[in-house]
């Protein structure tokens, strides 16, 4: 009898993701949820699906390939890991569709948005959707029968494409069988009705049921046995080798078109779909049933997030909030005047991204200012902030700009930034390869009475506009000139070349993080064995890094009181007796993405306070250009407890609490007390403006 094998200290990162994504589900069952966020967190799940499969599940498949045995420290092999997600993965899917087909559209069409199945049209509707494929559809289609003169088309990543079955002969006479048409991505996956034929102020068709109460016009003479939609998911990690890499953005350029056709991972079809099609469609692309995921509803609901944003009716969206401008601030006058008197922090969503701007433009504009220096990780397609730095650039500024181009799904976007801040005359450098620049600093140097003088900001969260409306994060403004002589050491690293300087106030991956963070922990731990209070807390966005872990068991065990606030994966196995009985891990999933990263250490009393761009994961602190930044300023290291972990540890609306399985219960509140993180700080904000 083969002995049973003992648990592992470590949980496992793909369970881990799509727990995230079980949590994210919660928000769609929830009837304090408003119904287009409702529809707006399903579609969020299907996006976040898309990727997991393009790149964790699309990895998991490589290493079993290659024949690895054992995929990470949780010691599961490649294999085992593959079966627990593909059941996960299949009956979350699964849930999210009885979502979709029992809760969000029932709501919404009682609400006058209705989206109307195929089944269920009027006369009316049949003869506009009838006109409709004629006039918008139908010219630019290619259905291509199958057979020896016709293979089996490429098929696009994620792209919609229909199966269709066929009996009979064509007009030379063919006997084909089966037949593909693949929908551009120029048409739109949902169309909206006219009012009056609608029946309701917002009415919608699928195009996906439009094609297929019209399939028989694309195959006259030919008899239609069924229409079946199909999506293909298709490894999109890109790989590229330095030496091959002379010029990194042409090189990329040229990668991007191949993450289209990358490896197979999963196929996607319509409920309905024969088994001999589904089966047809599983051998061609060459995956087994396991890949196979069979949806009561449209394959791709992404692009449903649309009708969030076209539907009038915000009473069926959050309350809208203003983001708020420092007092420090508000007069909008001299920037450098305000940081060079104190710090100065911001907390997005709760105050406005907009200083960040204008710290950029009065940069630009400043005839003191000879050089402004900036990371851009992820900015959007539309942005303000890089706009202001191709300003700067074109009035003789001396602007470098640090784009990382290998930012996931991201690259085009930063490619066609990197050639525009090119054209206005910036020095533009794409990081160290190898090692993806996530770091969020800018710095403008100016002269002062003769004395050069560095302006910095350090960030949390991306130097992205929208996202700053959307996500958790801190922004800190200083002077100090100990961080600004640190932060310019880091921009010389990355864009000259030479070794490691020692850093007086920063701590950076991949060089010295990693040590502090451990160092600091060590430090906590010895506190605890002296008998003196002891405690850690540390917000974050997933903590898989096993050194890092294994710091914090020992700390547990020493007797150190561990708060671990961690939005998506963590492969630590909280409460777990002589081992991390005193550990506590909690997500917090809720209208705002929570993204700062706040490292707290009671320090005998000294209160070490930090924010950073990294999480606590291999690839940040070993393989990525990252800065974790000491709070100076008494009042902001209050603000920052206070804002940033205190609410969130006291959170019982939408905070869920870790075992040591890896299994997630929601908090519920204590005799009626309800307290939300979010709430409260969108109170406390608006209170503060008032």
């Amino acid at each position: 009898m083969t002995p049973a094998r003992s648990p592992s200290p470590f949980l496992n990162r793909e369970l881990g993701l799509l727990a995230f994504n079980r949590r994210v589900l919660r928000l769609v069952e929830s009837d304090s949820t408003p119904l287009l966020e409702r529809l707006r967190y399903l579609c969020i799940v299907s996006s976040n699906l898309d990727e997991f499969f393009e790149i964790r599940v699309a990895g998991l498949l490589e290493q079993i390939h290659q024949g690895i045995a054992v995929s990470g420290p949780d010691g599961l092999s490649p294999a085992e890991v593959y079966a627990k997600v593909s059941a996960e993965a299949h009956a979350l899917i699964e849930h999210q569709y009885v979502l979709l087909n029992e809760v969000v559209l029932p709501r919404l069409a009682e609400e006058g948005i209705a989206f109307h199945r195929r089944g269920h049209w009027t006369e009316a509707q049949s003869a506009w959707a009838r006109d409709y494929f004629f006039r918008e559809v139908m010219p630019v289609l290619t259905p291509i029968g199958l057979d020896t003169a016709h293979p089996f088309p490429r098929i696009l990543n994620k792209s919609l494409n229909f199966a269709v079955e066929l009996c009979g002969r064509d007009a030379f006479g063919r006997n084909t069988s089966k037949a593909v048409v693949q929908a551009p991505r120029s048409l739109p996956r949902f169309i909206r009705l006219p009012a009056a034929i609608a029946g309701c102020p917002y009415g919608f068709i699928f195009l996906s049921s439009i094609l297929h109460a019209n399939v028989g016009e694309l195959f006259q003479g030919m008899d239609v046995q069924g229409c079946y939609q199909f999506r293909l998911t298709r490894n999109s990690e890109l790989f590229l080798e330095e030496e091959e890499a002379k010029n990194l953005r042409l090189v990329l350029q040229g990668e991007l078109s191949h993450r289209q056709y990358g490896d197979e991972v999963r196929l996607e079809v319509a409920d309905n779909c024969s088994q001999a099609m589904a089966g047809f469609l599983l051998d061609t692309f060459e995956l087994d049933e396991t890949a196979l995921y069979r949806v009561n509803g449209p394959v791709n609901l992404v692009r449903l997030m649309q009708v969030a944003d076209l539907v009038e009716r915000p009473d069926l969206r959050f309350p809208q909030f203003t983001q708020h401008t420092p007092k420090e601030l508000e007069k909008r006058g001299d920037l450098f005047a305000a940081i060079r008197r104190k710090d100065i922090l911001l907390h997005h969503p709760f105050q406005s991204f907009a200083p960040v701007v204008d710290f950029v433009r009065q940069a630009a504009n400043d005839p003191h200012v000879l050089a402004i220096k900036q990371t851009v990780y992820r900015a959007g397609a539309d942005s303000e902030l890089i706009e202001a730095l191709i300003d700067a650039a074109r009035q003789g500024k001396e602007v470098t700009v640090v784009v990382e181009l290998l930012a996931r799904f991201d690259e085009e976007a930063n490619i066609n930034w990197a050639a525009k801040l090119e054209e206005a005359g910036a020095h533009v450098v794409y990081g160290v390869f190898g090692y993806k620049t996530h770091a969020k600093m800018c710095m403008v140097i100016r002269r002062e009475a003769g004395v050069l003088r560095r302006y910095v900001h350090l960030g949390t969260g991306n130097y992205h506009s929208k996202t700053t409306k959307l996500y958790t994060d801190f922004g800190l403004f200083t002077a100090d000139a100990e961080i600004t002589t640190d932060v310019n050491e880091v921009f010389l690293q990355i864009t000259g070349l030479g070794r490691h300087a020692g850093l007086k106030r920063l701590f950076q991956s991949p060089f010295t993080l990693h040590t502090e963070l451990a160092a600091a922990i060590q430090r906590e731990t010895g506190h605890a064995r002296a008998g003196r209070r002891a405690h850690i807390i540390a917000k974050m966005n997933a903590l898989t890094e096993p050194r890092i872990i294994e710091q914090l068991y020992a700390a547990s065990q020493a007797g150190v009181r561990i708060d671990l606030l961690v939005r998506g994966v963590c492969l630590l196995r909280p409460g777990v007796p002589g081992l991390s009985e005193h550990i506590r891990v909690i997500s917090i999933i809720g209208r705002f993405l929570e993204h700062h990263r706040v490292f707290y250490f009671r320090n005998d009393g000294a209160e070490d306070v930090f924010i950073s761009s990294a999480d606590w994961m291999e690839r940040n602190l070993f393989r990525r250009i990252e800065v974790c930044v000491p709070i100076l300023d008494a009042g902001i290291k209050r603000r920052v407890m206070a804002e940033g972990l205190r609410p969130y540890l006291r959170d019982n609306v939408q905070a869920w609490e870790m075992d040591g399985n890896g299994h997630y219960r929601l908090r519920s509140s204590r005799r009626g007390r309800r307290f939300c993180a979010h709430d409260f700080l969108l109170d406390k904000f608006s209170r503060r403006a008032e």
